[in-house]
């Protein structure tokens, strides 16, 4: 399998498969809520890492935090250890090659992420990459397993960010099962005509809900939005132009 090493945030990069899973703008957005939500955090956990992405961008904008992954897939888990070397990041992070769903030793944690995966089974056509597969549909763990995963390691005053699709209901049901208050939802219209297909997902034990408006990236002309070039550039990714 072909791998590729590109530009994640400042100076740092990351290894991806050339026809496997890739990073996307739903990481970046999460990691910036992420740092926003919790700038002074000195401790990350994210789950399911994948790639890392999520993980390694809230962590460049946090110089001041380490970092906790949970992979469970091994060609992910592989690739995440290439980045971690190459981007010279042993003594901030650490990877841990497990099912999220089984007994981490951790302890708890200011600030926790996660990119669940979509869909259900069934529900969506299964890749035969392994990798795409797991990262799009739910083989090893659903939204209410990462939330009730976040709630066992979040600390009192901690907060628990993550991405889902904006029309499915069960990212507000799991934060309610797994004893959870919904701080924030922000939907993402990749379009600014068209319907949000994912939103993005602030909670924690207390606190009063606040939903920002929804994130912008491109205007009905497809060029990208002022909005999401300053979230670019404040989460140090570069080489965008204003119109595709």
């Amino acid at each position: 399998m072909q791998e590729t090493l590109d530009h994640l945030a400042g100076d740092w990069k990351i290894y991806q498969l050339k026809g496997g899973h890739r990073f996307s703008a739903d990481d970046v957005l999460t990691a910036w809520t992420a740092s926003r939500v919790c700038p002074e955090a000195r401790e990350i956990l994210d789950l399911g890492s994948g790639l890392g992405s999520v993980g390694l961008l809230t962590l460049w904008r946090l110089p001041q935090a380490v970092l906790t992954g949970i992979e469970v897939q091994a060609l992910s888990y592989g690739l995440a250890l290439k980045t971690l070397e190459y981007n010279g990041l042993a003594g901030r992070v650490r990877y841990l090659h497990q099912d999220l769903r089984s007994a981490l030793e951790v302890g708890k944690f200011p600030l926790v992420t996660g990119s669940p995966p979509y869909f259900p089974l069934g529900k969506a056509t299964l890749s035969p990459h392994p990798q795409r597969a797991a990262a799009r549909c739910e083989l090893h763990g659903d939204v209410f397993d990462y939330c009730r995963v976040a709630a066992e390691h979040l600390q009192p005053e901690g907060r628990f960010v993550f991405v889902h699709a904006a029309r499915d209901p069960r990212p507000e049901q799991a934060v309610r099962q797994a004893g959870l208050q919904l701080l924030s939802r922000q939907e993402v219209l990749f379009r600014s005509h068209l319907e949000p297909t994912v939103a993005l997902f602030v909670c924690g034990f207390q606190g009063d809900r606040s939903d920002p408006p929804a994130f912008v990236i491109r205007d009905s002309q497809g060029h990208w939005t002022e909005q999401y070039l300053e979230m670019r550039a404040e989460m140090g990714t570069t080489g965008l132009r204003r119109s595709p």
